[in-house]
């Protein structure tokens, strides 16, 4: 495994290093002391599997309150997705900044979301798949979330945007007041 900083304090993607032969291919998909350093600092507590059918959707932007914030591990195991996250976190010297970057299964990169980073992500071919990986369980009185067209985040989707769930298109918009999430 190899962690390339992105822009976002504390965010990294992880580059897998596949073994191929002529019986195939080996990744090593998980190592909780390589991840360690790279600021996964929590045990996995949830797992969850995503299917998304159509390209151009958005899933998003989501996150979790303390004392349920969480990190996050995010992979793309079919298709490709441009995955994003926003930094809310209070004093952060990224804060209300976002970067994307593409994952899929064919460049077999994961995103590491710090605590108090929502994250989402656009569909870039049909039938995509994630898989995420949680050191925080799922906890609905926690969780909040950025709409994806907020404008003062100013996301650039890389297509237009097909479809969001009614949910995701009624998370309220961020103030100019909003002065992060305290860790």
């Amino acid at each position: 495994m190899k962690f390339q900083p992105l822009p976002i304090a504390g965010a990294c993607v992880v580059v897998l290093e596949p073994f191929q032969d002529k019986r195939g291919m080996f990744v090593r998909t998980f190592c909780a002391q390589d991840l360690l350093q790279a600021g996964l600092h929590k045990p996995i507590a949830q797992a969850n599997h995503s299917v998304t059918h159509q390209a151009g959707a958005v899933r998003g932007m989501h996150y979790q309150l303390p004392p349920k914030a969480e990190i996050k591990l995010v992979r793309c195991i079919r298709g490709r997705v441009y995955d994003v996250i926003i930094d809310l976190r209070a004093g952060s010297p990224t804060f209300r900044q976002w970067c994307g970057v593409e994952l899929s299964a064919d460049n077999m990169r994961m995103m590491l979301v710090p605590e108090g980073c929502a994250h989402g992500f656009q569909v870039l071919q049909a039938e995509s798949e994630l898989l995420y990986f949680h050191t925080a369980e799922y906890s609905p009185e926690h969780e909040q979330a950025v709409r994806y067209d907020d404008p003062i985040i100013g996301i650039q989707w890389p297509r237009p945007v097909s479809e969001v769930s009614d949910r995701d298109r009624q998370h309220p918009l961020l103030t100019t007041d909003f002065a992060g999430i305290r860790l």
